[in-house]
């Protein structure tokens, strides 16, 4: 099942209208009817906000084949399954088949020919990332960070944050929490 076609059956599933998830998640109706008819892919920060409001996990909305135990992922799927956004970068979320995660772990690949710098994150939970490859800006809250191979922040993601990439292209992975408490 694709990802809009998910969302919308959950929605239906749980009573609630567009207009309704679309309020608890702060963006627009027609943004999510755009989601959830294929039309834009929404960035990870727009997910987990759905995620929440659904009472779910992203990993649940990426994948109905769900397992428990070892997940083990090459290096060729992560690079082939990259999921391209409207925003300038592209992710893979590892381990989607594993709903009953405690962590979200994500590689991303972010290109600065493509990257929308105005574009800011904030969604619930604590954020982890980690450079692979290239150099960016990373800013949390008025804090910037110059960030290389190596380095790494964590930090709160309800916080406003935002990337700028530096080199032609970065590679990092990001790890993220996320309740399951939903909305009420």
């Amino acid at each position: 099942m694709e990802l809009g076609d998910k969302i919308k059956k959950l929605r239906k599933e749980q009573n609630w209208n567009l207009t309704e998830i679309a309020d608890i998640c702060g963006f627009s109706k027609s943004l999510l009817s755009k989601i959830e008819n294929g039309k834009t892919m929404p960035p990870i920060s727009t997910l987990i906000k759905i995620a929440d409001a659904l009472g779910t996990t992203v990993s649940i909305l990426l994948d109905d084949q769900q397992q428990s135990g070892t997940i083990h992922t090459t290096k060729e799927k992560s690079q082939s399954k990259l999921v391209k956004t409207e925003k300038g970068y592209s992710f893979f979320a590892f381990a989607v088949e594993r709903g009953d995660k405690l962590m979200q772990p994500f590689l991303f690949v972010s290109r600065k020919d493509e990257h929308d710098s105005r574009h800011i994150f904030s969604h619930n939970g604590e954020e982890f990332i980690f450079i692979l490859e290239g150099q960016m800006i990373y800013k949390v809250g008025n804090v910037e960070y110059t960030l290389g191979p190596g380095d790494s922040l964590y930090f709160d993601s309800i916080e406003k944050h935002t990337i700028s990439p530096i080199t032609s292209e970065v590679k990092y992975v990001a790890v993220f929490t996320q309740s399951k408490l939903g909305a009420e």
